[in-house]
């Protein structure tokens, strides 16, 4: 339990797994039945990106910060979401404040919506807790992320999503990724689950991807984004199995996964996947 994401906020990943989760916060919330949005993994939920730790490595002007000037206006419109829980957790907390993923989904919730944090990491589930425990519609959890994702599901509500963003710190965890996702997604068929992994070991991804690809029962999506060339000795991607995808995110990913991949590019290098997955592809 080393790791610690407020070095990370706002960085390259970052960008990918909120774009994408608030893709499909805001598919849920086309239609009025309330849903669950449970974050498995939640860490502080936001992140000062002037604070000791952001400083040290930076990495969120090479990821948020890039996204300063707009995309053209197709790309926009897919943003917008994303754009509006950030300015709105700073209208909140500071104008400084990068949003985690339960800050995203904090702003995303409507009346009747729920959304359950859980956090392993006593001092980071501490400070969750002081953030989240007062608001009628969020919950937060002192658990095991891979425990709760058994646990939680399904949801009284029938509706929602599952965020999976474990830390990977444990040797196979990427495995242990795709066959746990794989038993939440026979538990619970109709959930969306939105699994983030890094790209440093592509072997191993894709180990489990085709596992995963033919274990699935229901469609899926993998989105991957690369900033860098490939290099098996260092972080040059990152990508989402997403699971039950609403209906038009294939479409919107063929729009910004291109334009984020010229954006957030290191050097001269930037691509991107997006592949059908389950007994749809």
């Amino acid at each position: 339990m080393n790791y610690r994401h407020a070095f990370h906020a706002g960085n390259f990943a970052d960008v990918l797994k909120h774009l994408v989760l608030s893709r499909v916060l805001a598919h849920l919330s086309l239609k009025p039945a309330p849903f669950r949005a449970i974050d498995t993994h939640a860490g502080l939920g936001f992140y000062d990106l002037t604070a000791d730790e952001a400083g040290r490595t930076a990495e969120w002007i090479d990821g948020w910060g890039r996204l300063a000037e707009p995309f053209p206006p197709a790309v926009e419109d897919l943003l917008s979401p994303y754009r509006a829980a950030v300015a709105a957790v700073r209208a909140r907390h500071g104008p400084t404040i990068y949003p985690g993923s339960p800050a995203l989904i904090r702003e995303a919730l409507r009346a009747g919506d729920h959304g359950v944090f859980v956090e392993l990491h006593p001092d980071d589930a501490a400070t969750l807790r002081a953030r989240y425990n007062g608001h009628a519609r969020t919950k937060v959890l002192h658990l095991d992320g891979w425990t709760a994702l058994n646990a939680l599901i399904p949801p009284p509500e029938r509706r929602g999503l599952v965020l999976i963003d474990p830390p990977y710190e444990v040797l196979g965890e990427i495995d242990r990724l795709g066959a746990h996702l794989a038993r939440a997604v026979a538990k619970w068929p109709t959930g969306v689950f939105l699994a983030w992994y890094p790209i440093k070991d592509r072997a191993a991804v894709d180990r489990m991807v085709a596992v995963l690809d033919a274990a699935l029962t229901r469609p899926a999506l993998r989105l991957d984004l690369m900033i860098d060339r490939p290099d098996d000795a260092r972080l040059t991607g990152s990508g989402l199995i997403v699971v039950n995808p609403p209906w038009r995110l294939a479409e919107e990913a063929a729009l910004f996964l291109p334009a984020l991949a010229e954006r957030l590019a290191r050097s001269d290098y930037g691509a991107f996947r997006c592949a059908a997955l389950g007994p749809a592809a």
